[in-house]
């Protein structure tokens, strides 16, 4: 059974409930707003009672001889009850149809919402979301300068930076290792492929000798031979009376090995000691005619390149860039973390520039606010039938009767001032002929 209130209309679904249909839920805010209403209804109902009352009695009074003033006072009494039947009538035939008679065009909300829904959406669409009104309104707003100005002040940049890290914290978070591993790793692996790597290397290793930076390399080889000579002179002379043949008298092989040993120091001490020494002069050589090899040379660069699949192709290799994106993850959550770590004060830094430079760079202001108005424009230019919908779908989804019932609880109080202003201007108005036309003889 249907539970009515003290009117004896049935009860708007009690506060936070959503309506049947898919309709508005009422909250406390509602439902006083609708006893709002039903108190202006009152009033204005009262005030059409009393100049029908007011009628009444004035055509009572003229019949029994009160005088002229009875006329007036009727005239504007019967002009009063005209507006206000007519703007009851009217204010009534947008929630619901009056007296319950079917008669046309009546009962707009709940027959006509979806028309209304469509009719919203449509609006909206062409005077809110053209991409005229959306340049012109961020161009007023000024989206640049106000930023520029916020991000220069230090708390904000200290604010955003700490957002950034959280955000950045909460990405590496979500992320699994293994599935960044395998992407990073066939990432690597395929480029590596993809790309010849010989050119690359001999023009690298062309500009190196050119400059003379292999140079502290050869010393280093030639300071380490010498050192390594010095230490293991008895290996060396040992290896070379080794391999001498066995006919040969033993003291033979040992002055032979110690001769060897000799030659070969003074040879590497030499070369460490003279820039200009000859075996230097063919190492350069050497290396410039291998990285002309390297850009050149059919031969040269496949063999490069089968080292490098190899290379490539060894697991520990995988490996190893697989288990490169742990130590970079780590890394970076570690600086995330930490306040003052280089990569925070960097961004920090970074923020407050450009903060610094948006406030005052008109250049730079024009060129931001620009990309922001073509991104804002592509939005609603692509996305507007996607956006209205959401409106008119809306709408079409709410039950008739609980939507007009939820829009007569926002805009009923208002409405019923219609028909207090029917009244009281009906009366005037009523008055003001009567009074024309008594004083034309009418």
């Amino acid at each position: 059974m249907q539970r009515t209130n003290a009117d004896g209309a049935p009860d708007a679904p009690s506060a936070g409930r959503v309506a049947p249909g898919g309709g508005f839920g009422y909250s406390a805010a509602d439902e006083e707003k609708r006893r709002g209403v039903r108190r202006m209804k009152t009033f204005a109902t009262g005030l059409l009672l009393a100049v029908a009352l007011v009628y009444v009695l004035a055509k009572w009074a003229g019949s029994s001889g009160a005088g002229g003033w009875t006329g007036f006072v009727a005239a504007a009494a019967e002009a009063g009850m005209v507006g206000a039947l007519a703007d009851w009538f009217a204010v009534t035939a947008l929630f619901k149809r009056p007296l319950g008679l079917p008669i046309p065009h009546t009962a707009i909300i709940p027959t006509k919402k979806d028309q209304l829904g469509q009719s919203l959406g449509d609006f909206v669409g062409e005077n809110f979301l053209s991409s005229d009104v959306v340049r012109s309104r961020l161009r007023k707003v000024g989206i640049s300068a106000r930023l520029g100005g916020w991000l220069a002040d230090p708390k904000n940049a200290d604010r955003v930076t700490a957002e950034l890290s959280t955000a950045l914290r909460g990405a590496l978070t979500v992320l699994r290792d293994s599935d960044v591993q395998a992407v990073v790793g066939e990432a690597i692996t395929r480029r590596a492929d993809a790309q010849e790597i010989a050119p690359g290397i001999g023009a690298m290793l062309g500009r190196v000798v050119a400059e003379g930076g292999h140079r502290r390399v050869v010393d280093l080889v030639c300071g380490r031979a010498h050192d390594w000579l010095v230490e293991h002179g008895d290996s060396v002379m040992t290896a070379v009376s080794g391999g001498a043949p066995g006919w040969t008298p033993r003291f033979v092989d040992r002055r032979v090995g110690d001769r060897v040993y000799k030659e070969l120091l003074r040879f590497v001490t030499e070369m460490r000691d003279m820039p200009e020494h000859p075996a230097r002069g063919a190492v350069d050589r050497f290396l410039t005619d291998f990285a002309e090899d390297l850009q050149t040379d059919p031969e040269t660069r496949q063999k490069v390149e089968r080292l490098k699949s190899e290379v490539l192709g060894r697991g520990e290799v995988q490996d190893l860039i697989a288990s490169a994106w742990g130590s970079v993850r780590a890394m970076i959550v570690a600086a995330a973390e930490d306040e003052h770590s280089e990569l925070r004060l960097r961004v920090r830094a970074a923020l407050l520039s450009l903060g610094q430079r948006l406030a005052v760079d008109g250049r730079l202001q024009d060129k931001v606010d620009g990309w922001l108005e073509g991104a804002a424009v592509y939005v609603v230019t692509t996305y507007q039938g996607e956006i209205t919908s959401l409106i008119t779908d809306t709408v079409a989804g709410w039950d008739a009767t609980h939507t007009s019932k939820k829009i007569e609880a926002h805009i009923g109080r208002d409405l019923q001032f219609i028909r207090i202003n029917g009244t009281v201007v009906g009366a005037l108005a009523g008055l003001c002929i009567y009074s024309v036309s008594r004083a034309f003889g009418g």
